[in-house]
Order: C-alpha cells, then sequence, then structure tokens
C-alpha cells in the first residue's frame, strides 16, 4: 500500500502531529512484515505506529445476577450405588491353582532336563568303551593281515609258495614265462 492510503485510514494529519508521530514509530523487520496486520499500517518510510498495532482490548461480559425465589426445589443428593461384591473364591482358587500348575510344569521341566542328562552321560560312556573296543580290532586285524603272520598260518595249513608264475596272452594264445611247479614240503598238519 502506498502512504496516502495508510494516512487517510489512520486519520494522520501533516506537521507537527506528523512529527511526533515520526518520534514514536518502531521499524518493520522482515520477520514482522509477514505477520497478519503489519502490511496494512506501515507508511512509505518502512515505519509503523506500535499505538496502532495494540490489540483491542476484550471487555468481559457478565452476567446479570438473578435474584434467588422462595419457590426454588432443591433435589436431594443422589448418592452413587453401593459397590457390588464380586465373589473372590473362585478367583483365588484359579490364581492358586495357575501357580501350582505352573511351579510343577517347571518342576517336571527340570525332572526331565536332568534325566535326560544321565541317560546322556550313560550313552557317551557307552559310546567311549565302544570306540576303544574298535580300536582294539582294528589293531588285531592289522596284526593278522602282516606278510609274516600270513606265512605262519600259510605253513601251518599246508600250504606252500608257489614258483615262477606264466602268463597266457589271451588275443593270441601265446604263453609268457615258464610255469613252474610249487616246491616244499608237502606236510598238511591240519587236515
Amino acid at each position: 500500500m502506498n502512504g496516502t492510503t495508510a494516512r487517510a485510514r489512520t486519520g494522520r494529519t501533516t506537521g507537527t502531529a506528523e512529527r511526533h508521530h515520526a518520534r514514536n514509530r518502531s521499524y518493520v523487520d522482515g520477520a514482522n512484515a509477514l505477520q497478519i496486520g503489519y502490511a496494512d499500517e506501515v507508511d512509505e518510510q518502512g515505519y509503523v505506529d506500535p499505538a496502532e498495532l495494540a490489540p483491542p482490548t476484550i471487555r468481559s461480559k457478565r452476567r446479570p445476577r438473578t435474584r434467588p425465589t422462595d419457590t426454588v426445589a432443591v433435589d436431594p443428593p443422589v448418592t452413587p450405588p453401593l459397590p457390588i461384591a464380586l465373589p473372590r473364591a473362585p478367583f483365588l482358587v484359579l490364581m492358586v491353582s495357575l501357580v501350582v500348575i505352573g511351579v510343577v510344569g517347571v518342576l517336571v521341566l527340570n525332572t526331565k532336563i536332568n534325566e535326560n542328562a544321565f541317560r546322556l552321560d550313560s550313552l557317551q560312556n557307552q559310546q567311549s568303551s565302544l570306540d576303544l573296543q574298535e580300536q582294539q580290532l582294528n589293531q588285531n586285524l592289522a596284526q593278522l593281515e602282516a606278510p609274516g603272520n600270513l606265512r605262519a598260518a600259510a605253513n601251518r595249513l599246508g600250504l606252500v609258495p608257489a614258483g615262477t608264475p606264466a602268463f597266457i596272452n589271451l588275443p593270441d594264445g601265446r604263453v609268457v614265462g615258464v610255469p613252474q611247479p610249487a616246491s616244499g614240503s608237502g606236510t598238511t598238519s591240519g587236515r
């Protein structure tokens, strides 16, 4: 708005009154310029009269007093209803039974866990003894498979070492090597 409309609306006059108002004006900065109502009261130099922006006074509205009449009936005070007594015995039985069931459940669970722990311990002991037995059997088998033990067992059965072997070539039927019979004492002690 320009300065003339602001002056016409506020009713300012020129001369000494305008200089008096110029001293009491405050400058409008950027934050206040955005507020509602500041833009209407700013003059051409950017000043506003603080008295013009004062909020309007609010008068309180009083209700007129009424005089009590002699015929006003007063209701008796309303008492709240008596509390309803809920049966406590079923509730207590329910709560105690829930606690007992919970404790018994925890005890049964703990007992099963301990029972399984003992069973697991015995199974681990049995597994270690079976592992030891397997290791001993593997050692015995390795000793029996040794070449010296095989030769001794063959001699006990009356077997003799074989001579030089001969090979037959299958496609043409040719014999490679000279076959010799087994030599040795043909004693059989087992038969």
